[in-house]
C-alpha cells in the first residue's frame, strides 16, 4: 500500500517540479526580452509560450514518461489561463482578497492541469 502512494505521489511531486522550472524560465524570458526593448504585451505571452514548451517536453520525459499530444498540451495551458483568470475574478468578488482568491485558485487549477494531463495529454488514446 505504501509503495503504491508513493507510485502515486511521484508523478505529482516531478509535475510540481516541472512548474517550478516553467516559472522560473518563463520569469527570466520576461525578463531578458524586456530589459532588450520589447514590449511587456509581446513578452508576456513569449514568456508564457516557451514556459508551456518547457513543461511539455520535461512533463514527457520525467513526469509521465510518455510522448503525449502537443496539441492537447497547448489546450490544457491555454484552458488553465483562463480558468485562471475566471476563478481569480469570482474569488476576488466573494472573498474581497486578490491574493487569496491567487492561493486557491492556484492550487485548483494546478490540480486540474494535472489531471488532464495525465488522463488526457500523456494517457492512453492520446493522438
Amino acid at each position: 500500500m505504501r509503495s503504491q502512494l508513493r507510485g502515486e505521489l511521484r508523478p505529482l511531486v516531478t509535475f510540481a517540479a516541472v512548474g517550478v522550472t516553467n516559472t522560473l524560465l518563463s520569469l527570466g524570458v520576461y525578463a531578458l526580452l524586456t530589459d532588450l526593448g520589447a514590449s511587456y504585451l509581446v513578452a508576456a505571452p513569449v514568456a508564457f509560450a516557451v514556459g508551456a514548451l518547457n513543461g511539455y517536453l520535461l512533463n514527457a520525459r520525467f513526469t509521465f514518461r510518455a510522448r503525449g499530444s502537443l496539441v492537447r498540451y497547448a489546450l490544457v495551458q491555454l484552458a488553465a489561463a483562463a480558468l485562471s483568470d475566471g476563478l481569480v475574478w469570482v474569488l476576488s468578488r466573494v472573498t474581497g482578497e486578490h491574493f487569496v482568491a491567487y492561493i486557491g485558485t492556484l492550487a485548483f487549477v494546478s490540480l486540474s492541469t494535472f489531471a488532464a494531463s495525465r488522463f488526457w495529454v500523456f494517457g492512453p488514446g492520446r493522438t
